[in-house]
């Protein structure tokens, strides 16, 4: 009798535990398909670029910043900015690399060091303008960029500091426009 009952337990409990069999197939097949996609996923990487600085283009070439901003550029720009971008080692693996490639893209049509506009003060006053309000506002660096790179977090005084002297960079190169003939 012992053994009867042991069995239709056995029987009862099957059924409730079909589905848990059935849910494990799956998802070791749904884990398998994840793990597939994600490889091939990592052959579309997209060549990250720095295409080259053409000679006397650069903004350090002519009339560079002082060194403390200069520094402060570096660290906290150029990165998206220029064409000098030091691609992390996530910056590798899809799809990160897709969203890296697309800001840095973005970053650079909005303004891009590598390509300073020397021989258009009025464009490099605006550019400087774009840069001072940036910084002063907490737009720039990106929070999302400045919490990875711990270099490019600027403390109030260094914010000010770049942020002042970009403004003054910009009054000044108007000024030479209210000179010229």
């Amino acid at each position: 009798m012992e053994a009867r009952f042991g069995k239709i337990a056995f029987i009862e409990t099957f059924p409730e535990s079909l589905p848990l069999i059935i849910v494990k197939k799956r998802f070791k097949w749904i884990l398998t398909i994840m793990v597939a996609v994600f490889a091939l996923m990592q052959l579309t990487n997209l060549g990250r670029s720095n295409p080259p600085v053409a000679p006397g283009h650069d903004l350090f070439s002519t009339n560079p910043p002082p060194p403390e901003i200069a520094a402060l550029l570096r660290t906290a720009c150029y990165d998206c900015h220029s064409y000098e971008t030091r691609w992390p080692w996530y910056g590798h693996v899809a799809p990160v690399t897709w969203w890296l490639d697309s800001h840095v893209r973005d970053a650079r049509a909005r303004l891009n060091f590598s390509e300073w506009p020397h021989g258009d003060p009025q464009k490099a006053a605006k550019k400087w303008n774009y840069v001072s309000d940036s910084v002063r506002d907490g737009d720039m660096p990106l929070p999302s960029y400045a919490q990875i790179h711990k270099a490019a977090r600027l403390t109030e005084q260094q914010r000010n500091a770049l942020s002042g002297w970009a403004a003054q960079e910009a009054e000044r190169l108007k000024a030479t426009l209210a000179v010229a003939p």
